[in-house]
Order: structure tokens, then C-alpha cells, then sequence
């Protein structure tokens, strides 16, 4: 009887001792994998307006844009001091730069503004009033791809030989009605067809402008006619009209200011 108790509660001990050394549940091992997170996508770089200018183009008028390094510092030219403007075909300076400017305003050309905007060149319009009275939020448009606006006359009359009165009448009714349609008052002008006498240079100057315009290149169809040589030479004014053939017009001036090795630049950061 001793025996059989002594063996169950042997038993019994073993049977305790087994529940409290049970093994304890595994832990799982650390991950050794050495992968990063995902980073997040990056966007793609947001195009320059230039970029997205040529990109809006036709293939054809993009690959006809070359491309400008920046316009030098500018350097001012000098002014008469005696009542009258100043008159210049080709500006006296000692820089590889030229000045593309464009007159009247009939065709408005809907390429322009693309076309400014992918040279993204200076340039200066010489606005005619009748001419762009039946839409002149067009240039205030060209304004935003770096055009500036100059003054053109009222109504495009030959000025030569006319009355101080009839000069002043289109002169400075062109320029206050320039301001009014765009805020600023032109500073420059150009005569229709170039044709100006000693009142129009005074004219000019009372009306609150301080230079007038030639130019040593003119454009038409495409193809760019030189008064002097065969190529643009530094510091020319060159003359453009908003034509039917703009587009065309616009690329020759753009493709031999490129080919004479020079850069446009700003008309209206020459003048003092």
C-alpha cells in the first residue's frame, strides 16, 4: 500500500513539472531584408515658357526658331538737347545686338503670340490706332510674351511737309490713345513710312517722346531686304509689318539676326 502511494505521487510531480516546463512560444526572428520603402514618384519638371511655346507649335515653324543667348548690358545712346528727338536707322553702339521692330497692327496673326513667346526675344511694336481699334486686347497679349508698345500716329498720314497743328494731332493723339488702351505712355515713335521732317522731330519731342525711328532691314513675304551689304550689322533697327505672311516674316528676321552672329535686344533700353 506504501509502494502505490509513493508511485502516484511521484507521478503526480512529474505531471506538474511538465505543465510549467512547457516551451514558450517562438519569437519571431528579425527581418534581414535590406530593401528601402518605396520612395513617392516624382513629377515630371514643369516645362519653361519657352518650352511650352515650341511644343504648341506646328513641327514645321519649331525647328525654324534658333535659339539667342541673353542681350548684353545695354548701353545708352546719346539725345539731342535742342527741343527735337532723337533719329536713329541704326543705333551707334559697340554690341552684336539688333532691334526687331514691327509696324501697323491690320493682321493679327493668331501664331504671334506663340511665336514670341518661343524666340522669347524683344521686340517693339509701333502701333498705328486705327489699325488695331477692332481688337486691341490682341497686343495687349503680344505684351505678356515681352513685347513693348510704341506709337504709330492715328491714322498712318506722310507727316513730312505737314502743319506743326496736323503733326501734333496725330502724333500726340496717338500716344494718349496708346495709354489709354494700355496704360503706358509710349516713349518712341516711328513716322509712317519713315518720311519726317524737322517739325516732326519736334512734334515728337513736345508730345513727351524721345526718339523716332528708320531702319536698316525691312521684311515682307519671307525674305529680308538690306540697305547696306548682305547681312544685319550691329546695333540695326529692322522693320517688320503684321502682314500675311508674319509667320514667314518673323522667322527670316529671326534667322538673320542668327546667321550675322548677333542677339536682339530691347529698343527701348538704349534710349536715356
Amino acid at each position: 500500500m506504501r509502494v502505490a502511494r509513493t508511485v502516484a505521487a511521484a507521478l503526480l510531480l512529474v505531471a506538474a513539472a511538465g505543465c510549467s516546463t512547457a516551451d514558450p512560444p517562438a519569437t519571431p526572428a528579425p527581418s534581414t531584408s535590406s530593401a528601402a520603402p518605396p520612395s513617392p514618384s516624382s513629377s515630371p519638371p514643369t516645362p519653361t515658357p519657352r518650352q511650352a511655346a515650341l511644343a504648341a507649335l506646328p513641327a514645321n515653324l519649331r525647328v525654324r526658331i534658333p535659339q539667342f543667348a541673353p542681350p548684353p548690358a545695354p548701353v545708352k545712346v546719346a539725345l539731342p538737347a535742342n527741343g527735337t528727338a532723337g533719329w536713329f536707322s541704326r543705333l551707334p553702339v559697340n554690341q552684336r545686338v539688333a532691334f526687331i521692330t514691327i509696324d501697323d497692327g491690320w493682321v493679327k496673326d493668331p501664331h504671334a503670340l506663340r511665336l514670341f513667346q518661343a524666340a522669347a526675344v524683344p521686340v517693339t511694336l509701333f502701333l498705328e490706332v486705327d489699325a488695331i481699334k477692332d481688337d486691341p486686347a490682341y497686343f495687349a497679349r503680344l505684351r505678356t510674351a515681352g513685347a513693348t508698345i510704341q506709337n504709330h500716329t492715328i491714322s498712318h498720314p506722310v507727316l513730312k511737309g505737314r502743319s506743326y497743328a496736323f503733326q501734333k494731332h496725330e502724333v500726340c493723339g496717338g500716344a494718349d490713345r496708346l495709354q489709354q488702351l494700355y496704360g503706358q505712355r509710349p516713349t518712341l515713335f516711328r513716322p509712317p513710312g519713315g518720311a519726317h521732317d524737322t517739325t516732326t522731330l519736334r512734334v515728337v519731342h513736345d508730345c513727351g517722346m524721345k526718339a523716332a525711328f528708320f531702319w536698316k532691314e525691312a521684311t515682307n513675304k519671307g525674305k529680308v531686304f538690306y540697305q547696306e551689304g548682305h547681312g544685319v550689322q550691329p546695333g540695326d533697327i529692322i522693320l517688320m509689318h503684321f502682314r500675311p505672311r508674319f509667320v514667314d516674316d518673323f522667322l527670316a528676321v529671326l534667322a538673320a539676326v542668327h546667321r550675322a552672329g548677333l542677339t536682339p535686344a530691347r529698343l527701348e533700353d538704349y534710349i536715356p
